[in-house]
């Protein structure tokens, strides 16, 4: 009896050491080690750099994106993944390449989504023996490797991989088809969603299908419809057959998985196509809802559509985060999902009940023709909004009395209104944008004090539909799309007056808002001529789809965007250090302790050749 529970001390005392989960256990982003404090993060260094060396490619006319890889820490190796898709594992003591694995994911070509050539992680897997295995999600292929060489396992699949587009909803084409979250892991099965670009319009385009893999032997366990079939639950909120023809509807963001319970949180995003919904008429579920389903059967347990009939490209963007809190003195386990409309939606995770009430108000009705936008849409009570909602006059840039007057008349040439306004002919200044408020990079989540951390974006979207001439067989075929235009004026200065993001402090207990601070810069904007000789904000904010950690040492790091990684107090938001990495931050940080005993905090950043990861101690 002593040596099991001895055993199991030094296991706990293991995973306290590593990050063995892409956000973190219940994608808390949360890590128990304390050896930086905020006495002591002022003294923190660089200890190691490792860049991924990529380009881009005139053979297969592709270009890698951001490196916005978070790894995984287990047995003192980080397990990874690069913009390209390669997988490679370092050192985690010294940044030493051990392996990399390439799937030579660009010999399919450019991937079609705006964001070019991008990955965020991966997922590790311990087979009956110990063996550890490495899943990556790589565009259309599920790849199973060995963990110790880098190989693929041969008995996965066929020789390592499973062809994810093989037996989806519908026949796909595979170069549609993309995938940028890692897989989740529940016992014996690795479950993925995928991503699909969001240019893509037409009927059947790439289904949102969410599958579960033996992880052993790769064969297929089951399938949850994100698009309900006939006879299922929401078939009846999409009219015209709509249903039968609409694809996207899919999981690009990470799921949360619940190991305890069982239970796998899904956030689904926007059907096709985003911003004009006039042939899938109704409120399409399970279009930007959370979904709760049972992780060993993929039956729904329960579900909250966060958007009716989505027309903002407001999909839940990141992994919903797993909460014990206390409102009201009861004690609830509950699951947060951060949006980019600016709400945290906090739910029981067993019964989907909202612990403070969500109302549905109505909302801005459409004026495109052939649109039939949701009258109402849920507006949470509590937590309060953690950025700004929709746009007005007054929200104009407004450092000079010149600039303000110029950025309001280009504003009069659109539709302004308050959230849910929606997109239009002529185009809607609308806020939060496409990529939030909140995004892939989700929250931060204290255990000891039931505050979350949310890195936010305080930017503007002009959505304009347009009316579509000529179909593109296999691409767009539509009666209009949506497309995004320019939201500043005057070389490059933006329309809406700044902060553009916020770091924000949330109190689960009380559904209140700690604190907010303007986070992180824009050295772009400082330096424009335009601007010469205005008085500036010290905190410009950054618009950045990244996220932060949060340690017991009382320190949140986050780069967010701008060029720099940060470290803020837990308790009041002030800044303890920074770092100019000399190039925008990419990622989501990490941290873990070595072999010999060092805590270390690592962050992605850059783009191409100068793409790196860069590891800080004491």
């Amino acid at each position: 009896m002593k040596r099991m529970i001895a055993a199991a001390a030094l296991a706990a005392l293991a995973c306290a050491q590593e990050w063995p989960e892409y956000a973190g256990a219940g994608s808390t982003h949360y890590s128990p080690l304390d050896a930086i404090t905020r006495a002591n993060v002022r003294g923190l260094k660089v200890a190691w750099e490792w860049k991924t060396g990529e380009a881009p490619l005139a053979e297969y006319k592709t270009t890698p994106g951001m490196f916005e890889a978070t790894p995984l820490a287990i047995g003192g190796v980080l397990y990874l993944s690069t913009p390209y898709n390669r997988v490679v594992a370092l050192d985690a003591g010294t940044g030493r390449l051990r392996w990399s694995y390439d799937p030579k994911a660009y010999e399919d070509g450019q991937v079609p989504n705006g964001t070019g050539f991008v990955h965020r992680g991966v997922a590790a897997w311990r087979d009956a023996r110990g063996k550890l295995r490495i899943f990556m999600n790589s565009r259309y292929r599920l790849i199973a490797l060995d963990a110790e060489s880098g190989r693929p396992v041969a008995d996965f699949g066929d020789n390592g991989v499973v062809n994810l587009v093989t037996g989806l909803r519908w026949e796909t084409n595979p170069k549609q088809y993309t995938n940028t979250s890692p897989p989740v892991i529940y016992k014996n099965l690795v479950i993925v969603g995928n991503g699909v670009a969001d240019r893509l319009a037409y009927k059947k385009d790439p289904p949102g299908d969410v599958r579960a893999f033996d992880a052993r032997t790769g064969k297929l366990v089951w399938t949850f419809y994100t698009v309900p079939r006939p006879g299922e639950t929401g078939a009846d909120t999409w009219g015209g057959g709509s249903a039968a023809y609409t694809g996207h509807t899919n999981v690009w963001a990470p799921m949360t998985l619940d190991a305890a319970s069982g239970l796998l949180f899904l956030p689904v995003s926007t059907p096709s196509n985003d911003f004009y919904g006039g042939a899938r008429p109704g409120a399409n579920l399970f279009g930007e809802s959370l979904v709760c389903l049972d992780a060993a059967t993929g039956k729904r347990k329960w579900h909250f559509q966060i958007v009716h009939h989505g027309l903002w490209d407001y999909d839940p963007p990141g992994p919903p985060v797993l909460a014990r809190i206390h409102p009201g003195g009861r004690t609830v386990d509950a699951v947060v999902q951060l949006t980019k409309n600016c709400w945290a939606f906090v739910f029981d995770r067993f019964t989907g009940k909202p612990v403070w009430p969500i109302e549905e108000r109505p909302v801005p009705a459409s004026d495109a023709p052939g649109e039939h936008a949701w009258p109402t849409q849920p507006f949470p009570s509590k937590p309060p909004a953690f950025e700004e909602q929709g746009v007005s006059l007054d929200d104009a840039f407004d450092l000079t009395p010149e600039l303000k007057a110029e950025a309001q008349a280009e504003m009069k040439k659109y539709r302004l209104g308050p959230i849910y306004t929606p997109p239009s002919l002529e185009g809607t200044l609308m806020r939060p944008g496409v990529i939030g408020g909140a995004n892939w990079g989700g929250g931060a989540l204290d255990p000891d004090t039931g505050i979350l951390y949310v890195k936010s974006t305080n930017q503007p979207a002009l959505a304009r539909l347009k009316k579509v001439a000529q179909p593109v067989p296999g691409e767009v075929d539509a009666d209009y799309v949506g497309e995004q235009g320019n939201t500043t004026f005057h070389h490059g200065i933006p329309l809406l007056k700044p902060p553009y993001g916020h770091l924000t402090a949330i109190d689960l207990n009380q559904g209140e808002i700690v604190w907010r601070i303007p986070f992180g810069d824009d050295a772009r904007l400082r330096t424009n001529p335009a601007l010469a000789g205005v008085k500036l904000p010290e905190r410009l904010g950054a618009a950045g789809a990244m996220g932060a950690i949060v340690t017991r040492g009382g320190v949140i790091f986050c780069g967010g965007g701008d060029n720099a990684i940060h470290a803020i107090d837990t308790r009041d938001g002030a800044e303890l250090w920074s770092f100019d990495l000399g190039r925008r931050t990419t990622g989501t940080p990490m941290t873990y302790r070595t072999a010999s005993g060092r805590q270390l905090v690592v962050i992605a950043s850059g783009t191409g050749r100068e793409a790196a990861l860069t590891a800080f101690g004491l």
